[in-house]
């Protein structure tokens, strides 16, 4: 037996590896995804007050800090007992909307789709710099999203990172008309950008068509939806089996009836399982646009309807998640441009009352930009955090990408060895899903952590008080 280590895995976020066994005949017997970092923000929130857990939460990830923000501060709404005004919902929505354009166009450009428009370059020239220069105009387009997504952000989230407007109740300030009429230009560009990217990204799949089953494995799917349709805020969760059927429907706060977490000795993330169907389920893009009925908006559905036409009802390759990226940015844009084009957007009435602690457990649910993103808190009589628990999206993925990374190494790793590209094709599976390391190790049960005191003098020991 031998072992082969992709460490560390690159343009991803966060610290992650893949073990490869393989056994005595150079073929593989195993492999494994493994997150190597432990951050423990669950434990960090007991303690404070339950309105500075959407000030806290934020810090967990600078590439989706604005999910964590909307999901603590849904679940603060929930322990105070706050009906957040429309206006200030409409606002969460753009708020969420531009973390979407800037994560997806992250993703796409930046991370992803160097694997297939340089495909064949040395890792010096596979990233974003080989892609810029191969094509400044496509770079330009990924720039400029980038920078819409952050723009929103920050003129609705008072920062472009960590965003800090959601507060008890609704949203700390209102939307000028001068910031309304510059995010509604944001939002339109936004749209046509989609649809650019949307015929690039497909052809460039399906020119990789012997590439597009690695990895691929049967799952269920779960997502929110509201009646039906995509729905990145608010909604309830949906599941359907594997060849669209459909599995069932529940509100937030019932999630632990419907979804078990567990862990394994050999990573820091938690897993997790559907009690319904196989038990086997994935989360985030490719999951959302398999579950709905429909996205809602004009040229989102319009994409979405070709995806099934070319790729079917529910498929199942991993590598499909960058198209359905694709559809989420657009539908994102459009309903971000609806809503800053509705009449009352600018309403300065965006915050309830609320009136101290009516319930001592708060759930908010938001769909990350990776997939469902769970945030429970428990508080004291005071609104003192007593347990936190998170349940993120890579952590609902993490058993898909495992297993797919098994797959793909059975097919390209023989003889006991493998090359730098073979090597990345197996990281495209694990890029695929986007994972977000940072965010998702959040482990359960009995960490493999041992101190080793140093050996040092006594006196070098006094020192330390």
């Amino acid at each position: 037996m031998k072992q082969i280590t992709i460490a560390p895995l690159t343009r991803i976020e966060g610290h992650a590896q893949v073990n490869i066994v393989v056994d005595d005949k150079g073929e593989v017997a195993d492999a494994h995804f493994s997150a190597t970092e432990l951050r423990g923000f669950e434990k960090f929130l007991e303690g404070a007050a339950i309105e500075e857990a959407p000030r806290i939460t934020p810090r967990i990830c600078g590439i989706c800090p604005t999910v964590h923000h909307l999901a603590a501060a849904k679940a603060v709404d929930e322990i105070f007992g706050a009906a957040v005004p429309p206006t200030a919902h409409d606002l969460r929505e753009l708020l969420i909307a531009g973390q979407y354009i800037s994560s997806h166009a992250l993703h796409l450009f930046f991370l992803a789709m160097p694997d297939f428009l340089l495909d064949g370059a040395t890792p010096a020239t596979r990233n974003v710099v080989g892609l810029a220069k191969a094509s400044g105009s496509l770079a330009g387009m990924a720039i400029e999203a980038r920078k819409i997504g952050q723009r929103i952000t920050e003129e609705t989230g008072g920062k472009p990172i960590h965003p800090v407007s959601a507060v008890p109740g609704g949203m700390s300030f209102a939307l000028a008309e001068p910031k309304r009429a510059e995010l509604e230009a944001y939002a339109k560009r936004a749209v046509e950008i989609g649809k650019t990217a949307w015929p690039l990204v497909v052809s460039e799949l399906e020119k990789k068509k012997d590439l597009l089953g690695l990895g691929a494995v049967t799952t269920d799917f779960l997502a929110t939806t509201a009646g039906g349709k995509f729905e990145a805020y608010d909604g309830t969760l949906r599941m359907v089996g594997a060849d669209g059927a459909p599995l069932g429907e529940f509100p937030a706060k019932q999630y632990a009836d419907y979804i078990e977490e567990t862990a394994e000795t050999y990573s820091y993330m938690k897993f997790t399982r559907l009690k319904k169907g196989s038990g086997f389920y994935r989360v985030g893009p490719l999951a959302r646009v398999n579950a709905v009925d429909a996205m809602g908006t004009p040229e989102a559905d319009r994409m979405l309807a070709e995806f099934r036409s070319r790729f079917g009802r529910t498929p199942q390759q991993p590598f499909l998640y960058h198209a359905a990226r694709v559809i989420e940015l657009t539908a994102v844009a459009e309903r971000a441009l609806a809503i800053l084009q509705g009449p009352g957007i600018t309403d300065r009435n965006v915050r309830a009352e609320t009136g101290g602690v009516k319930s001592t457990r708060g759930v908010g649910i938001v769909e990350a930009c990776r997939g469902t993103l769970i945030h429970d808190y428990t508080v004291d009589a005071r609104g003192y955090i007593t347990r936190a628990n998170f349940i993120v999206a890579t952590g609902h993925n993490n058993r898909a990408i495992d297993r797919g990374v098994f797959e793909a190494s059975k097919k390209l790793v023989h003889g006991g060895s493998a090359d730098e590209a073979t090597l990345n094709k197996i990281e495209m599976v694990v890029r695929a899903y986007d994972p977000c390391v940072s965010c998702a190790t959040h482990t359960i049960g009995r960490l493999p952590l041992v101190r080793h005191a140093r050996d040092r003098p006594a006196a070098d020991h006094a020192e330390d008080h």
